[in-house]
């Protein structure tokens, strides 16, 4: 391979592995935002069954 080749080959990779860091950032903070929504809402139903009974 000549410089310039590898040169853009490297740079791929390391788009891919940037790319790749997003990626899993951002399923980490739509796990976190889920979990978040998924207690609040619990503790908001929690909250208006405690106050029926």
């Amino acid at each position: 391979m000549t410089d310039r080749e590898d040169s853009a080959a490297r740079e791929r990779e390391e788009i891919v592995a940037r790319v790749a860091s997003f990626r899993a950032t951002q399923q980490k903070f739509e796990r976190d935002r889920q979990e978040f929504y998924d207690n609040t809402l619990g503790n908001v139903w929690g909250g208006f069954q405690r106050k029926s009974a």
